[in-house]
């Protein structure tokens, strides 16, 4: 008579969930609470971790922006309420090194970056996942939205259930031996109101704070401020020029503009509406031009990281959907591999303010499956 298989428990371990230990990310939110507590609720051996990723003593008061003081502080009070062990990392030199400096370099030669990108790459995914495996946890948990699913080949990456919450755009370089460690509990339910019913079920004080908005260690949208303060000397006016080569004003540096920004550009009673086209460091120009100037088919792509079963080079093309912002729907695209990591994508139909630093993100056409990704590197 066959044996039957053991009965997996919730994170997919074949032993109860008392035998199985899980380091959850704690940011001090309500996302990552709630993940927490559902599995200390259901008996895991829970271990809390919280980051501190920059000086939380400046950081204290400041609301909207996850890993300031206020926020171990929630994390801790959690960790007490539900009776599981919680610990504080000091990453300050790590998240500088690995996320704040390539920031400011990134701005600094006209890019767009996405430090949230680097974060769960180089820190949350890499240090912190080590320290999980130096604690004898089986895995890792955190409360992004968006789904491991057990594929043919292994766990795959999925969108979140609720599209408005999706945060694949901000994970496509997590590894397949990243995935294997990992798991999301959130990302299978509807909406953020079922997160925030589960906190109140579970007595979180936290279940109405509000969702970080911010970058962490910007915490007023004001990039340029900080970009001075790390880089002092980094904001040298230059000229803003018409594509057609007519100087039309002066700026205050190259930092203060993105690829695509109509508005701010104080060169007002000009017939035309215009966009910047393209940033000059070099020449510390600011190129604008019409709308059209931003549309864009040909995109080149690096560091990719991909998922998909095949090997990324076995096929001179994948037609797949791809997201060049985190805020824009996926499009039709092509991808035509270079290498294992270097691309070109063509977009069916063009996109506007294409920005090189931003994220290309790569989505099966049909399904929910991220194929990986990679990073835009040079301008139109």
């Amino acid at each position: 008579m066959a044996l039957d298989a053991p009965k997996l428990n919730s994170l997919g371990f074949a032993k109860p969930p008392a035998e199985t230990r899980v380091v959850v990310a704690m940011s001090g939110g309500v996302d990552s609470s709630v993940v927490a507590a559902q599995l200390a609720e259901e008996g895991y051996d829970v271990v809390g971790v919280t980051l501190q990723l920059y000086d939380h003593g400046a950081a204290l008061a400041k609301k909207g922006a996850c890993c300031a003081g206020i926020d171990i502080h929630d994390a801790r009070r959690v960790a007490e309420d539900m009776g599981f062990p919680h610990y504080v990392l000091d990453y300050e030199n790590i998240f500088k090194d690995a996320v704040i400096d390539e920031f400011a370099d990134s701005y600094l030669a006209g890019a767009t970056p996405v430090p949230c990108i680097r974060c769960n790459e180089r820190v949350k995914f890499k240090d912190l996942l080590e320290t999980a495996r130096d604690l004898d946890a089986d895995c890792m948990a955190t409360g992004h939205y968006i789904q491991r699913k057990m594929g043919a080949h292994g766990p795959e990456l999925h969108s979140a259930e609720d599209a408005n919450r999706d945060q694949s755009y901000f994970l496509f370089s997590t590894t397949p031996e990243q995935l294997d460690y990992l798991r999301f509990p959130l990302g299978h339910l509807p909406s953020k109101d079922a997160t925030r019913a589960l906190a109140a079920r579970y007595g979180l004080q936290v279940a109405d704070k509000p969702d970080s908005q911010d970058i962490c260690f910007v915490p007023n949208g004001n990039y340029a401020q900080v970009i001075e303060k790390l880089r002092p000397g980094a904001a040298e006016p230059g000229e803003i020029v018409h594509a057609d080569g007519r100087v039309l004003g002066q700026h205050n540096g190259v930092i203060h503009y993105t690829i695509g920004q109509r508005r701010g550009l104080g060169i007002g009673g000009l017939e035309e509406p215009l966009y910047v086209v393209k940033l000059d460091v070099d020449a510390k120009q600011v190129i604008v031009g019409p709308k059209e100037m931003l549309s864009t088919r040909t995109i080149p792509v690096r560091e990719i990281n991909w998922l998909g079963d095949a090997p990324f080079t076995s096929q001179s093309e994948w037609h797949v959907s791809v997201k060049v912002r985190s805020t824009r729907p996926p499009r039709a695209a092509i991808i035509r591999p270079l290498s294992a990591t270097e691309a070109e994508v063509e977009l069916l139909s063009p996109e506007e303010g294409v920005s090189p630093g931003q994220a290309c993100v790569f989505y099966e056409t049909e399904g929910t499956r991220i194929l990986g990704g990679g990073w835009i590197w040079r301008g139109n």
